[in-house]
């Protein structure tokens, strides 16, 4: 075993998530029927009650806004959160919860920028997708309005647009110019394929990241999230961004 140790170099240990270090949540899809995400009050206890068993004290969940497909606001975001609430107390489960978005680059985002009728969390955190088939050319112009407007953009996770996968520098511009960068733990386990993977490591490796989130949408994202073993040097680098950082 040791001369094969020798030849092929010593296989790196895989540890599991201590998910106590990462205390909140700053991504997931936890308010019922107005996304992707949680379909019912019960999924969106479920899911809870299980982040809750994993460590986590406290939720911010960030609802899609995509002005074509999930048409939601304040308005619609709000509510929502309130009967979760409601029916976390009336269960017993001790978890803090909040709400912001998962706002979608598109051309009526800008707009809502202007108008200030933005959800944030925390010191005025705005979370944000990019289209996943090209970069938007919009880009800089958006976060330079959040900017201007008193938000703290934060880049929802950037090692799933492929087109970045090969330019690091984009992401490095992106870091320069005050945007935060969030890796989902799901991608970090493979979850979204190895190209995904790959990526995820890459930008750990490289410190190219501030956040992470779980992006879970349903209850079979956490279990695999608990049930997952990652590289140790991964881990340890993922786990001392959690701990230094303030949401």
């Amino acid at each position: 075993m040791s001369f094969l140790s020798n030849i092929f170099g010593k296989k790196e240990p895989k540890l599991p998530f201590d998910f106590s270090v990462f205390k909140t949540d700053m991504h997931s899809h936890l308010i019922p029927g107005i996304d992707d995400g949680s379909e019912s009050l019960e999924n969106s206890l479920e899911m809870i009650k299980e982040f809750a068993s994993l460590g986590y004290t406290k939720l911010v969940t960030t609802p899609h806004i995509m002005s074509d497909y999930f048409k939601n606001s304040p308005e619609t975001i709000l509510p929502g959160l309130d009967k979760v609430k409601q029916a976390l107390t009336e269960n017993n489960i001790n978890i803090t919860l909040e709400a912001a978005a998962e706002y979608y680059l598109d051309e009526f985002f800008i707009q809502k920028i202007k108008e200030k009728n933005i959800l944030s969390f925390g010191n005025n955190y705005v979370l944000f997708e990019l289209p996943f088939m090209s970069e938007p050319p919009q880009l800089a112009e958006t976060t330079f309005e959040l900017q201007m407007a008193g938000f703290k953009p934060i880049l929802a996770h950037p090692e799933r647009y492929g087109y970045w996968h090969n330019n690091l520098e984009k992401l490095q511009e992106q870091k320069d110019k005050g945007v935060l960068l969030q890796i989902n733990l799901l991608s970090v386990i493979g979850h979204y394929g190895p190209e995904v993977q790959k990526a995820a490591e890459k930008l750990i490796e490289n410190n190219l990241f501030d956040l992470v989130g779980s992006d879970c949408h349903r209850i079979q994202h956490l279990e695999a999230l608990k049930n997952a073993t990652i590289k140790e040097s991964i881990l340890r680098k993922i786990e001392a961004r959690a701990i230094n950082a303030t949401i």
